[in-house]
């Protein structure tokens, strides 16, 4: 399903688009713009991230240059109540929902096991790189949301949903399977969004699944739709209405989102290796930016508005490069205090002998003194 093409024109046939064009015309400018400075802002904190790493102030950085359209417009479609499962490439979406970016910087540089707490950015949980584990995650708190009737009550202002993101390659393991059973079982109010970005590491999706992945969740009973996902405003109104759906009851829903990964898969990654500059080339030619941007400019949105955007994202970035330059390593201290939410007498032994091991090694000796 395709909305905008990529030439940045509003599509008017009679395809699956015709039923979702509403939802876009209903949108003010002030949000449209909004999906703009989103994905310009975030990459142009995912090139200063990237940056960063090469001059060795991350141990890794992972880029998600290219996937903006898919998840600025789906961050757009979710509601405070909902509760988003990341995996650990969706700086736009943590953006979108109020985390500080600062907080998946400190997670790459190794001063934080977590970076935020959920409860204090809309229910966005925690980045998680043990791949497609947090499908089932997501789906745990879907039943829970389900056992406790914390949705269908014809409320969509209380009614709560679950999201979870992951990649092509997760659906390969087990975990995700897993998940979608559950979700099938129990009509969890969740919406599973696949972004397929073509490339696990560097296995091609066609070497994972013969047939497309939308076809996947059908065979076990939840609708699915592909999306174009360098499309904002297929993924905007694809997900407000599958959230909307499975909050009011009506069971799990799939989106599957294509796009492509322009960059590596992580900085310890070459994809030269195995993809081709002319493929790569391919899918730059559907940025999902510049095909915003003309959309935007037929709308009548001149150079100040896109002069401002790029002074902001240049503000974000020096922000985040200046708060990253300041981090300051931990307290050993953090290891121990976050294991119990109350204290617990074996954890609490071990951080004393830790504290006395330290207090006992030997002080470096001074410059010029003794050894």
């Amino acid at each position: 399903m395709q909305v905008l093409t990529p030439e940045g024109v509003l599509r008017a046939d009679d395809g699956p688009s015709a039923d979702y064009l509403p939802v876009i015309e209903s949108l003010g400018d002030d949000l449209l713009r909004r999906f703009h400075r989103d994905m310009v802002v975030t990459r142009r904190f995912d090139m200063e991230a990237a940056n960063l790493q090469k001059q060795g102030q991350l141990g890794l950085w992972v880029p998600s240059v290219g996937q903006e359209g898919a998840q600025v417009g789906s961050a757009h479609a979710t509601r405070a109540q909902d509760h988003v499962f990341p995996a650990y490439r969706e700086h736009a979406i943590a953006m979108v929902r109020g985390v500080d970016l600062l907080g998946v910087i400190g997670l790459l540089r190794g001063t934080t096991h977590g970076g935020w707490n959920p409860a204090e950015v809309d229910n966005f949980h925690l980045y998680t790189l043990v791949i497609g584990s947090h499908t089932l995650h997501s789906t745990g708190y879907a039943m829970g949301i389900a056992l406790d009737g914390n949705y269908a009550t014809g409320n969509p202002d209380t009614d709560e949903a679950v999201i979870v993101y992951f990649g092509d390659g997760s659906t390969s393991q087990g975990d995700v399977s897993e998940a979608l059973v559950f979700a099938a079982s129990y009509q969890t109010p969740q919406v599973f969004f696949l972004q397929n970005n073509h490339w696990a590491i560097s296995v091609p999706v066609s070497t994972q699944s013969r047939v497309p992945l939308v076809q996947r969740p059908m065979g076990f009973g939840i609708p699915g739709i592909q999306i174009d996902g360098n499309d904002v405003l297929a993924s905007y109104a694809v997900t407000a209405r599958a959230l909307d759906e499975t909050r009011a009851g009506r069971g799990p829903r799939f989106i599957e989102a294509l796009t492509y990964r322009i960059g590596a898969h992580t900085s310890s990654d070459d994809p030269t290796k195995y993809r081709t500059d002319a493929e790569l080339q391919s899918w730059v030619a559907k940025d999902p930016i510049p095909r915003y941007e003309k959309f935007l400019r037929s709308r009548g949105a001149g150079d100040d508005v896109f002069a401002a955007i790029a002074e902001e994202a240049d503000d974000f970035a020096a922000d985040i490069r200046r708060r990253t330059l300041e981090l300051e390593s931990p307290s050993t201290d953090k290891i121990f205090d976050h294991v119990y939410s109350d204290p617990h007498p074996v954890i609490d032994a071990q951080k004393l002998w830790l504290a006395e091991y330290e207090d006992s090694l030997e002080p470096e000796a001074a410059p010029g003194g003794d050894a």
